[in-house]
């Protein structure tokens, strides 16, 4: 003690021991016995189908939200959701765990908090993991053709949505008992940030910012629920929207040589749910495979 001071009467903080060895040994289902909404599983294409089947094949059970008209108006065609559900279901590693799904179209301010108790009310009364994978699709123009309408679409869906998807998810979370685990939020961005960013979809680039930007103020507002909140850049993902030459153009800027496909991002998100990704939190998390700008 220095000359002078006053002995500290605070008791040491307790030193975490190490893990037994039996923790350290994984759990070939992390997520028995979680529950999850994953929004924008509307296609066996996409990235929310390759995310409901990891959390599922890691033993939760999962609702999937669809919205089928979106997908119908893009050159890629809509799917029907009875078959992306049945997909789902082959990858239940849970014979107790569950799949279902509905429809909600996420532009109506009432339609986030339906959903969230449409989907806990589906999985049995609880909600763990949200994963809100939606986006409003589509080239919506430069900075000399954006409009208002465009504007005010991607806002409604792209950003709205999620905050209230996010406000209803910890309102219920809220009614459990303290430090309830298994709580996790994750969303997506595009990399808008990233050199050179999207200037030919400013809109979209625009409200995909927002969500990165209040990642870390989503974290700090649900830390005391025991919630994480990260949110992934999936970077190129090959969702059946390109062909052709320029396809072969993004494909040449990975150093693996080819795109990025669905279950690359999955696996991420899949692994943020678990126990192993507690500490993780507030984070924008790049899931890029090293792509070339």
């Amino acid at each position: 003690m220095r000359p002078g001071r006053a002995p500290c009467t605070m008791a040491p903080m307790p030193r975490l021991p190490h893990p037994a060895p039996e923790d350290l040994r994984r759990d070939p289902l992390p997520l028995r016995g979680r529950t999850a909404l994953v929004t924008g599983a509307s296609r066996r294409g996409g990235i929310g189908y390759a995310v409901a089947r990891r959390l599922a094949a890691y033993g939760a059970s999962v609702h999937l939200h669809h919205h089928v008209p979106h997908d119908a108006e893009r050159p890629w065609g809509a799917d029907r959701p009875e078959d992306v559900a049945a997909g789902v279901r082959e990858a239940l590693g849970d014979p107790d765990a569950r799949v279902s799904h509905g429809p909600a179209d996420l532009s109506d301010p009432a339609a986030p908090a339906e959903l969230i108790a449409t989907a806990a009310d589906a999985l049995g009364g609880r909600l763990d993991i949200l994963v809100a994978n939606h986006a409003l699709s589509g080239f919506d123009g430069t900075l000399d053709t954006i409009d208002t309408a465009k504007l005010d679409a991607h806002w409604a869906v792209d950003t709205r949505s999620v905050l209230l998807l996010v406000q209803a998810y910890a309102r219920l979370r809220a009614a459990l008992p303290p430090r309830t685990p298994g709580g996790r939020v994750m969303m997506m961005t595009s990399g808008q940030d990233i050199a050179g960013g999207m200037p030919g979809e400013l809109a979209y680039a625009l409200q995909k910012g927002a969500l990165a930007s209040v990642t870390r103020s989503l974290a700090t507002a649900l830390a005391d629920l025991a919630v994480t909140v990260n949110t992934v850049n999936p970077g190129p993902v090959d969702t059946d929207y390109m062909e052709g030459e320029a396809y072969e153009e993004i494909a040449a800027r990975f150093p693996a040589g080819r795109w990025g496909m669905p279950d690359d991002p999955a696996r991420l998100i899949a692994w943020l749910a678990t126990d192993e990704a507690e500490w993780v939190t507030g984070q924008v998390v790049d899931s890029e495979g090293g792509f070339r700008r």
